[in-house]
């Protein structure tokens, strides 16, 4: 490497290791919350529960191994780690009211506290929260820590509407659906903070995507329609496979070699 090509290596900017909250981030964060809660239903119904708790933690934690080894934004590697987030964290809250018999009040609470937790940690090591800073395995690991907690908090939240004060989905789905507004029309309107605007919709994506999930796959005498919960996990995979198919094909061609892992030193 030639002195010029070193200086301009050192001197070139940390990538980003997670995406920009766009309207695609937001609708496949969606999708990725009622993917992960139908796969979750679907998968210990067909096999041992136990088996399905194991499966589930173990394929999320290869996609995050694969996701912190890329070292930048891939969105392939990332929205697979957040697929299996969205499973092993429907799977942390049901554990806690099915197989331990916590009231889902109380493990919304006990993960909210948890979440709490970690955002102060987060804070007083890294003094931010926004995730365009996030360059830095340190930083990657604490967000992938929050994304873990919202998750597990959003599911026991959405369950606890849905079935601990017997809403039901439907009526659970239209209460989240107005409160993430909340953040939506505070930051666009009210100047509200840019990071608390953010992680306010991205908890309430999960119970929203969850009562979705649920009110689709559920049987019709549990308040669903009944279309099964194996039809409507693979009817989100494949969806959830298509976003991420479009995230590729709108993206720069610097960005997309840049994900392949390749770099040419020239802008496009």
């Amino acid at each position: 490497m030639t002195r010029l090509a070193t200086a301009r290596h050192s001197s070139s900017p940390r990538l980003p290791r997670v995406p920009d909250p766009t309207p695609v981030f937001w609708i496949t964060k969606a999708v990725s919350t009622a993917m992960g809660e139908a796969v979750s239903d679907y998968s210990i119904h067909v096999m041992p529960p136990v088996a399905a708790v194991l499966c589930g933690f173990a394929l999320f934690v290869i996609a995050l191994i694969v996701q912190l080894t890329r070292g930048r934004y891939t969105p392939w590697s990332y929205w697979l780690t957040v697929g299996m987030v969205g499973v092993f964290g429907t799977m942390a809250a049901d554990v806690m009211h099915v197989a331990l018999g916590v009231p889902y009040a109380i493990s919304t609470t006990f993960y909210a506290v948890v979440l709490a937790a970690v955002f102060l940690l987060w804070r007083r090591l890294e003094h931010t929260l926004s995730v365009h800073d996030i360059v830095t395995p340190r930083r990657e690991l604490l967000y992938w820590a929050a994304v873990v907690a919202t998750f597990a908090m959003g599911t026991a939240l959405g369950d606890l509407t849905a079935i601990g004060l017997g809403m039901g989905y439907l009526a659970s789905i239209v209460v989240f659906a107005v409160v993430i507004l909340i953040p939506a029309l505070g930051f666009r309107f009210a100047r509200w903070n840019g990071v608390f605007c953010f992680w306010f919709a991205y908890v309430v994506t999960r119970p929203l995507g969850a009562s979705i999930a649920d009110f689709l796959g559920k049987p019709r005498a549990d308040g669903g329609l009944g279309a099964g919960e194996g039809p409507v996990a693979l009817a989100l995979v494949l969806l959830m496979a298509a976003l991420v198919g479009f995230m590729y094909l709108r993206a720069p061609r610097r960005e997309r070699a840049l994900a392949g892992g390749t770099f040419t030193g020239v802008e496009s």
